[in-house]
């Protein structure tokens, strides 16, 4: 019986590099697997799935108009994998679960759980839900503790504590924290 799997964490745990290397095994097999990100992570170029260790490889990409259950309605791979699933809606969220457990299509998603003020992201509220399977990728913030939270920084180095939930940034803008620095950071 095929799952629902979703593997989250703060920025920075490895989460694009883990799915890679499952679609590395699928196909190794030779398994066709069907590989997707987000369109608006243009960080690398849209399509792309980027590991912070210099792996990268072209996926198929999804938008709020994207529609799972019509895609997979004859459409045969082995399992799916999805990239920046935060960015999924929730009935994005609730088809991949119908593909599980109808279609015995094994989906696995990586994201994150949280934005930078420690709110929930739609997609993964659902995910968080629905998901059979649960598992927290773990990183370290700057202090050696797991990180939980993801910090959105300015220019000056301080995080930020309003704006708008999505802000496309990598590295540059965001910092995975232990709830005790995000909490003790100074604030913008």
């Amino acid at each position: 019986m095929a799952k629902l799997y979703f593997r989250y964490s703060a920025m920075n745990a490895g989460k694009s590099t883990a799915m890679l290397q499952v679609a590395h095994n699928y196909e190794e097999r030779d398994m066709q697997i069907a590989l997707f990100t987000a369109a608006i992570d243009d960080r690398h170029s849209v399509g792309t799935v980027a590991s912070r260790l210099g792996v990268t490889r072209q996926a198929e990409i999804f938008s709020a108009a994207t529609d799972f259950s019509q895609l997979f309605s004859h459409r045969k791979v082995a399992c799916i994998l999805i990239d920046e699933a935060q960015f999924l809606s929730p009935e994005q969220v609730q088809q991949l679960h119908i593909l599980a457990h109808q279609k015995n299509l094994p989906v696995i998603c990586y994201g994150l759980r949280a934005d930078f003020l420690g709110m929930p992201f739609p997609g993964s509220a659902y995910l968080l839900a629905l998901a059979d399977d649960l598992e927290e990728m773990k990183t370290i913030c700057l202090c050696g503790k797991k990180a939980t939270m993801n910090a959105r920084i300015n220019e000056q180095g301080f995080r930020e504590t309003s704006g708008t939930q999505i802000l496309i940034g990598g590295n540059s803008r965001y910092l995975a924290m232990c709830a005790k620095c995000y909490y003790a950071a100074k604030i913008a």
